[in-house]
């Protein structure tokens, strides 16, 4: 349990069915072929999930060696590795929020918290945020909002922009993203935008599943009541 998506949970297999059902970006197409023989040469070498995976292809010297013990191409082996890391994004910095008062800013940074991970840990429960927000002077409802931007940060490809947008639409938690239908999440996101004009990128259908689908993979450990 966790900030990050356990990837010792995800199987090589579980992760083959989500490879069959996402769109790749044309530099990791090469993921799509022979993906099954690939997949089976990586559990004959004793890889069964994406954490030992990543273990073993922790650096470019280890995917060299696995390459030679394995039979596998180093360029396939360089793109799995980033494919799979990607599960473990870059947490949010707090000062991108457009939400966040300059003020409250201030005293986070004052008690060394930055970005998302680093606040998490403060927020999992209501006595945990309370206690928090006490010691550094922030209120209940500032740190809820904090809360829910953090949890929302924890899904693949919510950046800072985006997690502000799920929280606006009323998507505000990542189990409400996770229980959502994609295609009602879809329109929800499309009518704000259309009304705010919040972001210029183009956001598809796809990538509405692929993030509830990411929301499913995560422990929803965080309490709000």
């Amino acid at each position: 349990m966790g900030y990050y998506i356990d990837l010792n949970a995800i199987s090589l297999d579980a992760y083959k069915e989500i490879l069959k059902n996402t769109i790749l970006i044309p530099s990791w197409k090469v993921l799509e072929t022979d993906m099954e023989k690939n997949l089976n040469i990586l559990k004959k070498n004793n890889i069964n999930n994406l954490h030992e995976l990543l273990q073993a292809l922790k650096n470019n010297k280890k995917i060299l060696d696995f390459s030679k013990q394995s039979g596998l191409a180093v360029s396939y082996l360089t793109v799995l590795r980033r494919a799979v890391n990607g599960y473990k994004q870059k947490p949010n910095k707090l000062k991108d929020f457009v939400c966040i008062d300059p003020d409250i800013m201030s005293k986070l940074e004052s008690a060394g918290i930055k970005n998302t991970l680093q606040l998490y840990q403060e927020i999992l429960s209501p006595s945990k945020r309370s206690a928090f927000g006490k010691k550094i002077g922030i209120s209940a409802k500032e740190l809820l909002v904090l809360t829910k931007l953090t949890d929302l940060s924890r899904i693949r490809w919510v950046n800072h922009t985006f997690a502000y947008i799920l929280l606006e639409t009323g998507y505000d938690t990542a189990q409400k993203v996770a229980n959502a239908d994609f295609n009602a999440l879809y329109e929800s996101i499309l009518q704000l935008n259309n009304e705010r004009k919040i972001y210029k990128a183009s956001i598809g259908l796809n990538d509405m599943k692929m993030i509830v689908e990411s929301a499913n993979s995560l422990d929803l450990e965080i309490e709000y009541e």
